[in-house]
């Protein structure tokens, strides 16, 4: 697989992350306008020419997500949040 290709997938994933998270806070507390800056991030994705992203920058959006997803931690291990995902994703 092309080297940018994978960049493009890996940032699919850490948005496509995002989303599935704040769709379950949303539902709780209605973030319905942040949800969708997301949303069309997502769509803007295609856009984006992969040609002038650097591995660097791709680090830096697993990072940021990461830190997102330490953030949301305490809620979901005080059960305050119900599960992302019904059934394991591959």
């Amino acid at each position: 697989m092309d080297p940018k290709e994978t960049f493009r997938l890996r940032v699919e994933n850490c948005i496509g992350t995002i989303i599935d998270v704040q769709r379950i806070f949303s539902a709780e507390h209605d973030q319905e306008s942040f949800l969708n800056q997301f949303d069309e991030l997502k769509r803007n994705l295609e856009t984006l020419d992969m040609r002038v992203v650097s591995e660097g920058d791709i680090l830096m959006v697993e990072r940021a997500t990461n830190a997102l997803l330490r953030e949301f931690r305490a809620l979901y291990e005080r059960r305050e949040l119900g599960p992302v995902y019904n059934e394991v994703k591959s």
